[in-house]
């Protein structure tokens, strides 16, 4: 039975937007752009697309950026074909599918776009006031930090995990991703659709600044020189930090369970690493409370309005899709069929 597994490639992050879509379109043979100004009559066609293999091969559906009812692309990895929603200049060797011969263009009004770019620009703004706030929080935990210690826990974990894997031939391959982002729906995430089919998950807590995402990083690491290819996901606030190393070849993923993507155990075999009970110095949360308390407001607040302005750049984008019908069945049906499925 086929799978389908589900991951974004762009976010809405502090540094901008993040976009990792070529790392998982690298070895793709047949890559197709869908050209239309309108997301819904691309996610309507990829959606055409996924109801014609569902049932055949498994599914890579990349969630969009925009939120809910849109796709950013889906990759049949077996068969070397994907469809993306936009044109990306970092990929080369791709086609272009004109679905303005099939889907009338309309006139949008200039004044819409403008304020949904400004609205997206705004939200930019505010996560990257919130990250430099954050930034102090990070720092209250790590002055409370046993280095020496973390150093040798990630040794310990990842001894445990590689002990009986030999070193490939070939080196690791890295997919760059994202489980969630930073939505006109607010904070999504797809954690539960990406762990429910892996082994040994670990669940790894701590506070900001107590080196979860270092952790995740040196096994990463470990795993990719032993050649074993990877699904690194990044954070979708800081984008240089990390939030999940999966391996499928050892039914294994580790990820950062906290706000706002605090997730616990709930089958057997699922672990919890705790690096604050671990590494940081007892009582550092009660010592520090206030100070604590006072910069999580700070810096939840700049996130809460970065949110508010994506929630504004989708309303703008709606009334932009509104202009544009459903395509119907029939036509989405012969654009899959002929066009792209003709052009491999």
């Amino acid at each position: 039975m086929s799978q389908k597994a589900y991951y974004y490639v762009y976010g809405h992050t502090a540094s901008g937007l993040q976009d990792f879509l070529p790392s998982n379109v690298t070895n793709i043979k047949h890559v197709f752009a869908l050209n239309h100004p309108s997301l819904k009559v691309k996610t309507a066609v990829m959606k055409q697309f996924i109801n014609r293999h569902e049932n055949q091969a498994n599914l890579e559906i990349i969630k969009s950026v925009h939120g809910e009812d849109y796709l950013d692309g889906v990759i049949v990895r077996d068969e070397s074909v994907a469809v993306i929603a936009e044109p990306n200049p970092n990929i080369d060797n791709v086609a272009h599918v004109d679905l303005k011969k099939y889907y009338e263009v309309k006139n949008i009004d200039d004044r819409l776009l403008d304020k949904e770019k400004s609205a997206i620009e705004a939200a930019y703004k505010n996560f990257a006031t919130g990250l430099k706030v954050h930034d102090n929080l990070e720092e209250i935990y790590i002055n409370q930090m046993d280095f020496n210690r973390a150093d040798q826990l990630a040794l310990e974990f990842i001894d445990d995990l590689l002990k009986s894997q030999p070193k490939r031939e070939k080196g690791g391959y890295i997919y760059r991703r994202l489980f969630g982002t930073n939505t006109s729906d607010g904070v999504v995430n797809v954690v539960p659709e990406i762990v429910e089919t892996i082994a040994n998950v670990y669940f790894i807590k701590g506070r900001a600044g107590t080196g979860k995402s270092i952790f995740m990083k040196k096994i990463a690491k470990a795993c990719t020189d032993l050649g074993l290819d990877i699904e690194l996901y990044h954070c979708s606030f800081d984008p240089n930090s990390i939030d999940m190393v999966l391996v499928r070849e050892l039914d294994f993923c580790i990820f950062d369970s906290t706000d706002p993507h605090e997730f616990f155990p709930q089958r057997d075999g699922d672990q919890i690493i705790d690096l604050y009970e671990k590494l940081v110095a007892p009582g550092t949360d009660e010592k520090y409370a206030e100070e604590i308390n006072k910069t999580n407001s700070t810096y939840k607040s700049y996130m809460k309005q970065g949110i508010e302005n994506l929630k504004k750049a989708g309303s703008y984008r709606k009334q932009i899709e509104s202009a544009y019908t459903q395509p119907d069945e029939k036509e989405l049906h012969k654009i899959v069929e002929s066009v792209v499925m003709g052009l491999y």
